[in-house]
């Protein structure tokens, strides 16, 4: 009697719980990895979550087509090596403090400071000056094409704020509040910080004072959890106790949520999946050590293993380098397929003896579909002769491994999109000989003619140029196989009927840029 007692008021907690979230807008959602809350150092998809509700941008991308509009910025003119922004003057950040251009020349002169997270998307960028205290100018040493769609990555914080709250360091601007925005917010978004734990769970609470307003609809508090397990969150969202899962989870658990009445939300993306291939290791420093594993693996099983439903699926076929739809991408239906025969021959033209060798394939063990995609790729080389072991590696321990050649496996495998929507943040950060040794770049491929063409690709005065820069690029790289290309990206959600998300389930409000669709200033909550 008394466990049944137990479990009957458990369960009215439960539901009490429940209840109280929704009728206090309480958005819950999850994510695998930390969340990294200091804007200058966010790279991957949580942090990008926290930063496009905390921070705003001088501008956003256009929703539902190309280009890019006004957001802190009014209006900007300029091209070639100048570009100068006229600031709305109705912005404040969470603290109060009214935003200035001064503060858009500290959040570049820290980022670039810091040299962290996506710093080298402005490194063409000679000098920031506050014109007046509404107007700033960017001085760029040679033209770069994709400029504005970078500044989509140039949170705007505090400087006010931060500078009286400096932690150690050396000079003048010791550690440029590094500590403290680790822990705390200090932008003009629509969300405050209400409490930040990395490991566990980011809390958020609106800011009425947003400058732009927020819907009576949209969530009053936003609860980020991280590190959940699928077989949790497909728990909590048939409670109730959840409203939207992370793209993470394996697809039959969200054919399940949907075949349970939860909704699919997608995000088209400007990324793909990625077999990396680290060059510089036996016997992947050898290229026809690389073109036998890319010619032995199976692209048709993985479209079979990513698909959700008959209508939704993760992805789909990789025809290239370069995802479809982006500069230089070969068109749809010229599929990247399996080649036995030319992976043997490949095989026998390689300098190592595969008798001699195992290639280590590795996965991130947050991600479990990556498993299932270590032992395709198993079976795939052991029908060539190639021996392999497969490696579990969680998320924390892979980057820092990457960061030395020895240290990475012989194959990751990563999802990467491009951080601005421009291909030259795909592209740029993974292949150029100056990026290796990120999480991005763990190939360690250092070549002339790749980065030849993706320095043309930054520089191209025009659409046209920037396409043949990147065709070319696109070829090159099949030719090096630093990669495998295992296919383009689609990220899907399993979210809670009640949650309407336009920005994951309407075109014509999507962002095309990763991340961005989870505005929660834009989200309802019925």
């Amino acid at each position: 009697m008394t466990r049944i007692l137990k479990a009957t008021m458990t369960g009215m907690a439960f539901a009490a719980l429940a209840v109280a979230a929704e009728a206090g807008g309480t958005l819950r959602l999850d994510e695998v990895a930390v969340g990294e809350l200091d804007p200058a150092l966010a790279t991957d998809y949580a942090d990008s979550m926290l930063m496009f509700n905390v921070y705003d941008t001088l501008v956003l991308p256009r929703q539902g087509g190309p280009g890019h509009v006004p957001h802190l910025a009014e209006s900007w003119e300029g091209s070639g090596t100048s570009f100068t922004f006229s600031l709305r003057s109705d912005v404040s950040f969470q603290s109060g403090n009214p935003l200035t251009a001064d503060d858009v020349v500290f959040s570049y002169e820290r980022m670039v400071g810091l040299g962290r997270g996506l710093s080298y998307l402005f490194g063409l960028v000679e000098s920031v000056e506050a014109v007046d205290g509404d107007t700033v100018r960017f001085n760029l040493s040679q033209p770069y094409a994709p400029f504005v769609a970078s500044l989509v990555r140039l949170p705007i914080v505090d400087k006010k704020l931060v500078m009286e709250n400096l932690g150690e360091g050396e000079g003048d601007m010791k550690d440029w509040g590094k500590a403290f925005l680790s822990a705390n917010g200090a932008g003009t978004g629509a969300y405050a910080v209400k409490s930040h734990n990395p490991q566990e769970e980011t809390v958020m609470v609106r800011n009425d004072n947003y400058f732009l307003g927020i819907s009576e609809k949209a969530p009053d508090t936003v609860r980020l959890r991280y590190g959940l397990e699928a077989a949790t969150v497909r728990t909590l969202l048939a409670q109730g106790e959840h409203d939207i899962s992370s793209q993470w989870i394996p697809p039959e658990v969200k054919k399940a949520l949907a075949d349970d009445g939860m909704q699919l939300l997608t995000e088209s993306g400007t990324g793909a999946f990625y077999f990396k291939l680290n060059t510089t290791r036996p016997p992947l420093d050898d290229v026809n050590c690389r073109k036998a594993l890319a010619k032995s693996f199976d692209y048709a099983s993985v479209l079979k293993l990513i698909a959700i439903t008959d209508n939704v699926s993760g992805g789909s076929a990789s025809t290239g380098a370069i995802p479809v739809g982006m500069f230089g991408a070969n068109p749809a239906g010229q599929n990247l397929a399996r080649d036995i025969e030319a992976a043997r021959s490949h095989l026998a033209q390689c300098k190592y003896d595969p008798a001699e060798f195992t290639v280590e394939i590795s996965w991130i063990a947050e991600v479990p579909l990556e498993e299932r995609l270590a032992l395709l790729m198993q079976a795939n080389l052991a029908e060539v002769g190639i021996k392999s072991s497969i490696k579990k590696v969680p998320w924390a321990l892979f980057t820092e491994m990457v960061s030395k050649p020895e240290n990475t496996p012989n194959v990751s495998q990563i999802f990467v999109t491009a951080v601005t929507g421009d291909p030259d943040t795909l592209l740029y950060g993974m292949y150029h000989s100056s990026a290796a040794g990120t999480w991005q770049s763990p190939e360690y491929l250092s070549d002339t003619e790749v980065d030849a063409h993706l320095e043309a690709g930054r520089t191209g005065a025009s659409e046209a140029d920037r396409q043949e820069a990147y065709a070319a690029l696109n070829t090159r790289l099949m030719e090096v196989t630093a990669s495998i290309y295992g296919f383009d990206r689609q990220s899907v959600f399993a979210a809670n009927p009640r949650i309407k998300v336009p920005a994951l389930s309407d075109p014509a409000k999507a962002f095309g840029l990763d991340g961005m669709g989870f505005s929660f200033r834009l989200i309802e909550m019925e």
